[in-house]
């Protein structure tokens, strides 16, 4: 089985164009903060916020946890 899980720091900006560049292409006024990391986790664009100075543990913890269910199965 395969999936990704998508982190992002608290306030990170997270999108390839900006607002106006993406307002003007769908021709849509979107909401503020649409390309922040709270908006994005809450839409279940990413899975979760952490953190930097946590970051290394997170990962660690989620490998961890992955490799010992896949043993599991």
């Amino acid at each position: 089985m395969l999936g990704d899980i998508n982190i992002a720091e608290p306030g990170a900006l997270i999108g390839f164009a900006g607002p106006r560049v993406i307002e003007q292409t769908v021709g849509e006024t979107l909401p503020d903060g649409f390309q922040r990391s709270d908006f994005l986790l809450d839409k279940g664009a990413i899975d979760m916020i952490v953190d930097r100075r946590e970051m290394r543990q997170t990962i660690t913890t989620l490998i961890s946890n992955l490799v010992s269910n896949q043993a599991i199965q």
